[in-house]
């Protein structure tokens, strides 16, 4: 297995080269998603919850991106949103190749949908129980008609061998596979639209431990082979580290810090991002753990607080984190924080 160092040494590398205008395949720029909350003998809008607010982060083509953060923070709906699968957004821009994923048309949206897809959490709600395989895997292929009729067995049976499944699993259902199998399954659905970029949705968080290890290493080959790109949606510190080139640190619907993988992991910057990676355990006993307990519960995104969001459980936090939002800054060359502790 490949060393820590090693991984490092290889991130920092592949961070070093400037990367060219269009290298990059996805930017998004203040993006937004509230949803209303009705209620009353009307059923009027009465508020909404801020699931999505102010995120922004580019990521650079063939690169993997990963967002972390607590439950709830927001991490699977700004995936959604940039996929244009969350309904319409609040605000901002998403740019995929360089266009506007919201001003695009039903035709043109319909077209895009073969260079972005998903690959969802749970793989035993994700998969029709209805249909075998063959369908699951082949049923967008043949809406999009991306290869000839005659031809769309072969290419099936093609896409389940590069996600390690057997030609001859295609004729059985979901139900006659394990939890690692279902979610090859649904890797190779995805990747039967020959895309650019994936959004990975927490997709091993479902799976023991040693099939987390097949399916992270699936992805990677995949990546190399295909030139995918990522943004890889986790809890587990741990495997973000392991895969992503890029991370990105999200607290109550806002990106905190954002930078390269080695960057943020050998020097956090903000408090929240210290905190949470303070809580990566340490396989050896006799290593103290300096754990960051954080006081107070997170507050509801149907009511975020003014200024800083994460003020009222901060052990920094001065008057203007209670009344100014806090602006992104580039600290380092790619590494952005937003925090008042580094206003100039």
């Amino acid at each position: 297995m490949t060393s820590t160092n090693t991984i490092a040494e290889a991130q920092a590398a592949k961070a070093s080269a400037t990367p060219a205008s269009d290298d990059i395949i996805l930017e998004v720029n203040d993006l937004k998603k509230y949803f209303p909350i009705k209620g009353g003998m009307l059923n009027r809008v009465q508020g909404f919850v801020k699931a999505v607010d102010g995120v922004s982060f580019k990521l650079r083509r063939g690169h993997t991106m990963g967002l972390v953060g607590e439950s709830g923070c927001g991490k699977s709906t700004t995936g959604r949103t940039i996929l244009r699968l969350a309904g319409e957004k609040t605000g901002g821009q998403v740019l995929f190749n360089g266009r506007e994923v919201y001003d695009l048309s039903h035709k043109e949206m319909h077209e895009l949908r073969t260079k972005m897809q998903i690959i969802f959490q749970d793989p035993y709600s994700s998969l029709s129980p209805r249909l075998p395989i063959s369908e699951i895997v082949g049923e967008a292929v043949r809406e999009h008609n991306l290869v000839p009729k005659n031809e769309l067995d072969g290419y099936i049976d093609h896409v389940m061998e590069e996600c390690g499944l057997q030609p001859y699993h295609k004729m059985r259902y979901p139900h006659e596979f394990s939890g690692g199998q279902r979610q090859r399954i649904c890797i190779a659905r995805a990747l039967a639209l020959n895309p650019e970029f994936i959004v990975c949705d927490e997709p091993v968080s479902a799976l023991d431990v040693s099939i987390q290890a097949q399916i992270i290493n699936l992805l990677h080959d995949l990546q190399e082979e295909r030139g995918l790109t990522y943004l890889f949606i986790s809890h587990d510190l741990s495997v973000v580290e392991h895969i992503s080139d890029a991370v990105g640190v999200m607290y109550l619907g806002g990106m905190v810090e954002y930078g390269y993988t080695s960057d943020i992991f050998r020097n956090p910057l903000h408090p929240y991002t210290k905190a949470l990676f303070s809580a990566i355990p340490i396989p050896d006993p006799k290593v103290k753990m300096n754990r960051i307990v954080l006081e107070g519960s997170i507050p509801s995104p149907a009511n975020p607080p003014k200024g800083c969001k994460f003020h009222t459980r901060c052990p920094f936090a001065k008057d203007c984190c209670r009344e100014v939002v806090p602006e992104q800054r580039e600290l380092e060359p790619g590494h952005f924080v937003s925090c008042h502790l580094y206003d100039e």
